[in-house]
């Protein structure tokens, strides 16, 4: 039986309007106008965004969505796993059941800094990695028992970030993982190579396209995560130097019928005038991401 044709699973992310969830990242449109320009792009599903941005309770949340007539595939929930053994999931059960009520299919977890912003390396000893996987799995069940697919996050300036530990992530825990392909690179992982590894672990795909010169700032540690995305670290599919056709084609293959979020964080200095602004570039995405489909 054929599967879901690409164009009807490409979803929108508030990430690509500059609502980000991390301290001082710049100018938030209000949610009216991204839900109203995701809706003039064709977009049906979208990601939450920052916990809150859609509502305050569930209630506000599948009202907010459902004056636009969208539908929710899931959120972004960055959690410092690897701090307390202890750690008080009260916070993020909220965030998870929000989700839940709002119809979202996927959580997607991240490994949070302690202060949540993008901008250092996380490095994590042996007893660090014990924490992070003891409360990784606390988080799964969390999210199963309000029946939605658990996923993780390699995320830059997380403690799951770089190729090294995604491999030990894999061979430590059985949660499956959501492929950002700019994320992943930075951290110094080929898209292609996880799916050649480890193909049957991809619930969830959030596309970006990655001026390489610009990451290798951040790999490096000469620009903080949010420089970079103001220096034009992402751009929109197909005009940048990854191999985003290539990228969809192995996910086709493999038999992944998941969304295709659209993900070009960027970061905003006010309110962009009408039909301009963020909205030119995610237009731009669908347009590629429709001709790899045709």
């Amino acid at each position: 039986m054929a599967g879901t044709p690409i164009i009807d699973r490409i979803a929108g992310a508030p990430i690509s309007w500059g609502v980000c969830e991390a301290p001082g990242w710049g100018y938030e449109i209000a949610s009216d106008r991204v839900l109203g320009e995701m809706r003039e792009l064709g977009l049906r599903t979208t990601e939450l965004g920052p916990t809150g941005y859609l509502g305050a309770q569930p209630q506000d949340v599948r009202d907010q969505l459902g004056r636009y007539d969208m539908r929710l595939v899931g959120g972004f929930l960055p959690v410092p796993m690897h701090l307390d053994p202890a750690l008080d999931l009260t916070e993020a059960t909220a965030a998870i059941a929000t989700l839940a009520a709002g119809g979202s299919e996927v959580v997607v977890l991240a490994a949070r800094s302690d202060d949540g912003s993008y901008d250092y390396k996380v490095l994590m000893s042996d007893e660090e990695w014990t924490v992070l996987l003891s409360n990784l799995d606390r988080l799964q069940q969390v999210v199963r028992d309000h029946g939605m697919t658990p996923t993780l996050h390699p995320h830059v300036g997380t403690a799951i970030e770089d190729r090294d530990a995604v491999l030990r992530l894999l061979d430590s825990s059985d949660i499956l993982l959501c492929l950002d392909t700019g994320h992943l690179l930075i951290g110094g992982m080929q898209p292609l190579e996880l799916l050649a590894a480890a193909a049957d672990r991809v619930a969830h795909v959030h596309l970006k396209d990655v001026n390489e010169t610009v990451a290798a700032t951040v790999a490096a540690g000469d620009a903080s995560y949010l420089g970079a995305v103001r220096q034009g670290l992402y751009t929109p599919l197909g005009d940048g130097d990854l191999d985003i056709a290539a990228i969809v084609t192995a996910l086709e293959e493999i038999g992944y019928q998941g969304k295709y979020v659209l993900e070009q964080d960027c970061a905003l200095d006010g309110e962009p005038e009408p039909g301009q602004g963020p909205l030119l570039d995610v237009r731009h995405s669908i347009d590629f991401l429709t001709s790899v489909a045709s």
